[in-house]
């Protein structure tokens, strides 16, 4: 039977979506709830309304994220939001209390919060706009292209409140480069909150083509058959047991005198049965929609390069497929020959996502890039080993993973540094092939890690396991239910500050 898709389905519902953002010296008449940070020590501002006492007493401590409500017998609600220590604020805590903000007054479209208490906080007027303004857009975002109904009310404005000494010029620079940022982030999460009937490796090259010729990119789509001719093994055997064909997607930003190239590397596994090596039917195989979140991620951030105005000359690897279980295919046991020649003996089905990475970084490495970067759900070890708020990070050259280790601290999408010990290299052996895509009991992570460093030839390279932070099971901070965007902001950060190592 031939499932039929509406035609008209919108796998990205977010690009279309805008939240209007402006700076004011004054809390605007049209907005439904005003947000007035108070620190968990210090004096209370006198908008609250309240003394600290009375504040404790109605349960509020003023630590990060803590917010209460206030009712008002007219105009905006008024939500108190907690900062905590007045003096450990950080963009990251400043961000979270405004996601916190954005959540409690859920039921209104039209937002303000209120920064003029904190002016002396040293918190940069640019990265104060941008951090408050990705809080509150995160945070509210959903996933309703699949609903009938919404299940709450969108996010329409954002008014960003500053006392007149604050220069509200870099406030609205750092508001615009947040909205910038929010798209890349939310066009991830939609990609990977998409389910995998709606969303296959074909149509993931459609929507890339689309996007590029809207951002400025420069979209190949290479088909099976072209995939044979350049000796995509990997890709060729994960999809073997699929009746939908695979694709890559080589996406190219390419400004006037790059200064220098990077490549991203993205596992686009659009859906993860394990294949032959089938998956449990548990929560972690439902959300194996999510394990392209990888692709999603390179994608969505190679969108908004030209926005941010990067100088660096960045080329995009999308490997998707599906991996399924069929009559055809690919079984344990079997060798398949990884683009350039290197064979690789099939010892869990599973590991399928280092097969099709291998192809990607080969082409990658074959372009003398300063540096690679791949992101991709791996290993549930990393998980196990950082769990789901920390991403692992590996790399062969430490300047770079510092780079990657910067943009991740910048975006609060964190990392976590893991050793890459060659000392594990040997549980890679086979005894058919050059190397198998399965290491021992233990240090998953870390083979994992290994196993893709032979195909970068040297180059300059990091890692980032992103089988952790895919997704959040419920509302946390600006991470929103379901599919986190996780790796958009980053690599974009990372794109835009990268220099040589």
């Amino acid at each position: 039977m031939t499932v039929v898709i509406d035609p008209s389905f919108d796998p990205a519902p977010s690009l279309s979506q805008t939240v209007d953002v402006t700076v004011a010296t004054g809390i605007p008449a049209t907005a439904d709830a005003v947000a007035i940070a108070v620190a968990s020590e210090g004096p209370v501002a006198e908008a609250v309304g309240f003394n600290r006492e009375s504040l404790i007493a109605a349960g509020f401590t003023g630590s990060v994220g803590s917010t209460l409500n206030l009712p008002q017998p007219t105009g905006a609600a008024k939500v108190i939001v907690g900062i905590g220590a007045p003096d450990s604020l950080t963009p990251a805590t400043l961000r979270d209390a405004t996601a916190a903000f954005a959540r409690a007054a859920g039921k209104h479209g039209h937002l303000s919060f209120d920064l003029r208490g904190l002016s002396g906080s040293g918190i940069d007027p640019a990265v104060a706009g941008q951090v408050v303004t990705e809080g509150a857009v995160l945070a509210r975002y959903r996933y309703n292209a699949l609903k009938s109904e919404p299940e709450s009310a969108p996010l329409e404005s954002l008014t960003i409140v500053v006392d007149e000494a604050t220069n509200d010029a870099a406030v609205r620079e750092g508001v615009a480069r947040g909205l910038i940022l929010s798209r890349a982030g939310s066009l991830a999460r939609d990609l990977a909150n998409t389910p995998p009937r709606h969303l296959n490796a074909v149509k993931m090259g459609e929507i890339a083509t689309a996007i590029g010729a809207q951002t400025g990119l420069e979209v190949e789509v290479f088909d099976r058959q072209q995939l044979i001719d350049l000796g995509c093994g990997g890709l060729l055997g994960v999809n073997a047991g699929s009746t939908e064909e695979p694709r890559m997607v080589k996406l190219t930003y390419r400004p006037e005198n790059g200064k220098g190239h990077l490549a991203l590397v993205g596992k686009g596994i659009m859906y993860d049965s394990g294949g032959i090596s089938l998956k449990p039917s548990n929560a972690m195989h439902l959300a194996m929609k999510m394990d392209m979140s990888g692709a999603a991620a390179v994608l969505a951030s190679m969108s908004v390069l030209k926005e941010l105005g990067a100088s660096v000359t960045v080329t995009g690897y999308l490997m998707c497929t599906d991996n399924m279980p069929s009559g055809s295919a690919t079984k344990l046991g079997d060798v398949l020959t990884i683009r350039g020649g290197t064979t690789v003996e099939v010892k869990n089905t599973d590991a399928e996502g280092r097969l099709v990475m291998a192809d990607a970084l080969v082409l990658a490495s074959e372009t003398k890039p300063d540096a690679i970067i791949d992101i991709a759900t791996l290993t549930g070890a990393c998980l196990v080993a950082l769990g789901p708020d920390m991403a692992g990070l590996l790399g062969n050259n430490q300047g770079f993973v510092d780079q990657v280790k910067a943009a991740a601290e910048t975006t609060d999408e964190t990392a976590w540094q893991l050793p890459l010990d060659h000392r594990y290299r040997d549980q890679l052996k086979s005894d058919v092939a050059d190397i198998s895509n399965l290491g021992g009991e233990y240090a998953g992570a870390t083979t994992a890690a290994l196993f893709l460093n032979e195909f970068v030839d040297g180059i300059p390279w990091a890692h980032l396991d992103i089988a952790g932070t895919m997704k959040v099971d419920k509302d946390a901070s600006w991470r929103s239910i379901g599919a986190t965007g996780f790796g958009a902001r980053l690599l974009a950060e990372l794109a835009v500050g990268f220099e040589r190592p």
